[in-house]
């Protein structure tokens, strides 16, 4: 019997390209081969020869002739320092995309996007903003630092609010919960919200309280 070399839903990708965002984030970009996606999903990464991979959802727009993740390295993490030292031309291991943390396309035109992110869980917005240019969005990011503002200059200005909650460099000093509860909320919006547990269970609690219906709620916990 022979044994495939490659599973059904695995395709061997050559790194094309890494930008260092930060000391600790970069972004990988890969050949997309013949993988389809829709602005919002995931992908697992991996590496050949090692059998762990971590999820991350998909950076780049949907029509890019290669594919991105961002990634923060974790000190003490197994994959993300792996990741980190890659050098162009090394492989990765990408499977098929999936998720559902998309948008209706037959709101694209009528609604306005709210998009709520804390750290690298910014991913999927920079690929719906990419793949959907005429969007009406605005973005709330929250991150320790102003550097951590990863490729602010790709939003259209005065849609990015970086929060800032260990220095003043930002938009606004403090979580983006904090924002939520200090400006005022639309409730016509929808609002998707990606991150750490902590922000998104506050910020859900907020947004319902001010009015806004469930159903113009989504969440994806990204850590």
């Amino acid at each position: 019997m022979i044994k495939p070399s490659v599973e059904k839903n695995v395709r061997i990708s050559n790194l094309i390209d890494i930008r260092k965002l930060t000391n600790s984030a970069f972004v990988l970009r890969f050949e997309k081969h013949d993988l389809s996606f829709t602005a919002g999903q995931h992908i697992a990464l991996g590496i050949p020869d090692i059998i762990d991979t971590r999820e991350y959802s998909i950076y780049s727009a949907e029509n890019d002739e290669a594919m991105e993740v961002l990634i923060k390295e974790v000190e003490e993490g197994f994959m993300s320092p792996k990741f980190g030292k890659l050098v162009v031309g090394q492989k990765v291991k990408v499977m098929k995309p999936v998720g559902y943390f998309t948008i209706n396309k037959d709101y694209l035109q009528s609604k306005r996007f709210v998009f709520i992110a804390s750290g690298t869980g910014i991913a999927p917005f920079h690929s719906i903003i990419k793949s959907y240019p005429d969007i009406n969005y605005s973005i709330l990011h929250g991150i320790r630092t102003s550097e951590e503002a990863y490729e602010r200059n790709e939003y259209t200005a005065g849609k990015y609010i970086a929060c800032t909650s260990r220095d003043k460099n930002g938009d606004f000093h403090g979580r983006v919960t904090d924002y939520l509860q200090q400006n005022s909320i639309d409730t016509q919006a929808i609002y998707y919200l990606c991150g750490n547990y902590e922000m998104i269970d506050e910020a859900y609690g907020i947004l319902e309280k001010a009015g806004v219906k469930p159903e113009n709620l989504k969440a994806e916990v990204y850590f």
